[in-house]
């Protein structure tokens, strides 16, 4: 089947995941960036959706907030029968390794069955007028297994998931390849390294030692600390989806990196300097709380995206260095103190039924 551009811009589009850690920097990003379009953020508001990410646009004229799981048929039926959706960003998803390897079946649940209800939708209503629509979905390089020293992942490089998450989104990614040739469905898929930034859920890596070096605890690092990951900025990802989804070729998927390859233990004691200084601590002095922890069942060495297929046909390229992106994330947790008590105690969950609920 041959590819080809979209020649026909979109104007009513549904983000799934919106209110999450990538998702609301893609909604935010849509909303003011296109006043024309009209973002629908489609959010379940599970432990990672959080509708205070986007206090800031919540009251915007072209956005939406529609609460609902994307498992439930029915639900998401009626919302593509209300809206008449011209593209669908799918970042919903269930996505931490570790909450993976305890309920695996969780991960199966939304990641494959709910992006299979979302494609059946979609081609439902688009397939008497496919022209101008498109199905993005947002995967991630942990489908392609574990590196060793050398080497990155590129568009062909064949999958070999290693976690019930990687397994899960690898399967969703086929999904999405199999209604393009058996529908003729209009997709894209793209697969990103991991993400830093603002707004970060605090059980993964980077917001973890945050919060962790601020109130003096321990710093749990998984084995040696000498697993690889590329970084990427979650803004230059935002920019990375934006630019793929007006100007990427269905049927193709593009890779999304940083450039930036880091040992976690090299980012720990990268944190810990960073904090020192800002927190006015003597040089050291939170290096002391690493602590090292039984490291995580088929744990990937490393993981290393070449993004040159996104950067030479489309153009896009990381923004900032990693240090320098790592600062503005500290300054902005540092910065943004209630927001992470609200998450970590769970208040978070009672902005929904304030903002919407009571109205």
């Amino acid at each position: 089947m041959s590819t080809q551009s979209k020649t026909i811009p979109p104007k009513i589009i549904m983000v799934t995941g919106g209110a999450c850690f990538i998702g609301s920097h893609v909604v935010r990003l849509l909303v003011n960036k296109y006043p024309g379009y009209h973002i629908v953020n489609l959010d379940a508001l599970t432990y990672a959706g959080n509708m205070a990410n986007l206090k800031d646009v919540g009251k915007a004229p072209n956005y939406t907030f529609e609460k609902g799981d994307i498992t439930d048929e029915a639900r998401i039926r009626e919302l593509f029968e209300q809206y008449h959706f011209d593209a669908v960003i799918h970042l919903a998803a269930e996505s931490h390794v570790d909450r993976s390897i305890m309920d695996p079946l969780a991960f199966v649940k939304t990641n494959v069955l709910g992006t299979a209800i979302l494609l059946h939708a979609a081609h439902a209503a688009w397939k008497k007028d496919p022209a101008g629509k498109l199905f993005y979905h947002v995967s991630t390089d942990e489908v392609y297994g574990s590196l060793g020293k050398e080497g990155f992942f590129t568009e062909e490089t064949p999958y070999d998931p290693r976690s019930p998450y990687s397994a899960s989104k690898a399967s969703s990614d086929h999904f999405v390849m199999a209604w393009y040739h058996t529908y003729g469905m209009p997709v894209i898929l793209s697969n990103c390294s991991n993400n830093y930034g603002s707004n970060h859920f605090p059980e993964k890596l980077i917001p973890l030692m945050i919060n962790n070096i601020l109130h003096h605890k321990p710093l749990p690092v998984y084995g040696k600390g000498e697993n690889v990951r590329d970084w990427l900025f979650v803004e230059d990802h935002a920019r990375a989806i934006d630019t793929i989804f007006h100007h990427g070729k269905t049927g193709e998927k593009y890779n999304i990196g940083g450039f930036n390859e880091w040992k976690n233990i090299d980012i720990v004691n990268l944190l810990c300097g960073i904090m020192d200084k800002k927190l006015g601590r003597t040089p050291g002095e939170s290096a002391q709380l690493i602590t090292y922890v039984k490291d995580r069942p088929g744990h990937d060495l490393r993981y290393a995206i070449d993004a040159t297929k996104l950067n030479k046909e489309l153009g896009w390229k990381p923004s900032l260095q990693f240090e320098e992106g790592l600062e503005k994330t500290v300054d902005w947790y540092l910065a943004n103190q209630d927001w992470v008590k609200a998450v970590t105690s769970g208040d978070y969950q009672n902005y929904y039924a304030e903002q919407y609920v009571k109205r």
